[in-house]
């Protein structure tokens, strides 16, 4: 009952993510929330006496709607997650601002909780092509999600790096509706990616890719993120809107690739890393730079920022100011994850090690291992050196 509530939220014209967020916490859930009555409106920030009666009206309208949705998304094959659905992702749930509703093609999976976004310019050269396809592989290779947002350029070729790894996982995020590809002419890598990850949007089927719907959409790729790496962007771009919504407002991690000093799409990476971002030029830089892994069993470190207020775009002072928010995960182990945790005890030991130890490839230990880190039981000690947790 709780998903056709939120969608009916979803669906009112006239409201968004922030503006449902104030309705529900005034009406003090999401089912109050559609039946709320125009005084209450009225009272709330943002709506006043102006729109109340038009939002009133609206909200009536959007529960008619919300069968036929519900009906249109099952035909698609589209499952369709609330707020309070356990699905949902948690790092998502985590920002100021998180969607009433997702629409969702594909799965997630716990392993989705270390992801980390590549972004970067439509219009990238083939150094940016290459390096995104380069880093998207690289942490697939590692267990890590690449999340980005299905747009030409720089992402297209993250996640089609992503998927160049067996194992891999990617996560395309669209400013549209789950049934209209955009760009179009990604609609057959959109399935490939639903095969092997998800696609999602907030947006009602049939909603076009409007220019405004993309501010919105990114702050979907970095609230879903541990971090942002951004490769080949002009300082007005929406990349660099999405690295700021990654420090400012989510407090996650920042990187950037530097480019050629001759090229302008050089430009918004090379302001970010004059602002404190980290500078990428291997894996390990982005593994290392994440945070601190967790410091207690079965838990994962989470980012908020502070309350206290900071210059924008300040990345090093904004991982400094973090403070972690611990969610708790299902400690249950594959096998294979045991026989790796077997190798481990307090000392460093080098992944060449636990390959020759166990004879797995080098792709499954580092998968493992990433999980074994964010379940707890083993920490990073620098780049592909790790030890079992102490207890």
């Amino acid at each position: 009952m709780s998903l056709r509530h939120w969608l009916q939220l979803s669906l009112t014209a006239g409201i968004g993510p922030i503006l449902v967020r104030r309705i529900v916490d005034a009406a003090g859930g999401a089912a109050p929330a559609c039946e709320a009555p125009v005084a209450l409106l009225r009272e709330i920030d943002g709506i006043g006496a102006a729109k109340a009666a038009k939002i009133h009206s609206a909200l009536r309208a959007a529960g008619a709607l919300v069968d036929e949705e519900l009906a249109a998304a099952a035909a698609l094959g589209v499952t369709i997650i609330s707020r309070d659905d356990e699905a949902f992702p948690l790092l998502l749930r985590s920002i100021p601002d998180p969607p009433a509703v997702l629409y969702v093609k594909g799965t997630f999976e716990p392993r989705d909780l270390n992801a980390v976004a590549i972004v970067g310019s439509r219009k990238c050269s083939y150094y940016g092509r290459e390096q995104a396809e380069r880093f998207g592989a690289l942490l697939a290779g590692a267990g890590v999600t690449v999340l980005s947002g299905g747009a030409r350029g720089v992402d297209s070729s993250a996640h089609r790096g992503a998927m160049s790894h067996p194992q891999g996982r990617t996560i395309a995020v669209l400013g549209s509706g789950l049934d209209v590809p955009y760009p179009p002419e990604n609609a057959g890598l959109f399935e490939q990616i639903a095969a092997r990850g998800a696609i999602v949007s907030e947006y009602a089927l049939g909603t076009s890719p409007m220019r405004e719907n993309f501010p919105r959409r990114n702050r979907i790729v970095s609230g879903m993120s541990r971090g942002v790496l951004v490769i080949e962007a002009d300082e007005r771009s929406g990349a660099l809107i999405t690295a700021r919504q990654a420090c400012d407002d989510h407090g996650r991690a920042v990187f950037a690739l530097p480019g050629r000093v001759d090229n302008p799409t050089s430009a918004g990476p090379h302001k970010l890393i004059r602002d404190g971002a980290t500078l990428v030029t291997k894996l390990e830089d982005i593994l290392e730079g994440l945070g601190p892994l967790p410091q207690e069993a079965h838990e994962v470190s989470l980012f908020e920022p502070s309350a206290s207020t900071k210059p924008p775009l300040d990345f090093a002072r904004n991982r400094q100011a973090a403070e972690p928010v611990k969610i708790a995960l299902n400690p249950t182990l594959t096998e294979r994850q045991r026989v790796v945790l077997a190798q481990l005890d307090g000392q460093p030991v080098h992944i060449e090690t636990l390959i020759e130890r166990t004879s797995l490839p080098a792709s499954e230990i580092m998968q493992d291992l990433t999980l074994l880190s964010l379940k707890g039981f083993v920490r990073r000690v620098d780049g592909q050196t790790f030890a079992k947790r102490s207890n």
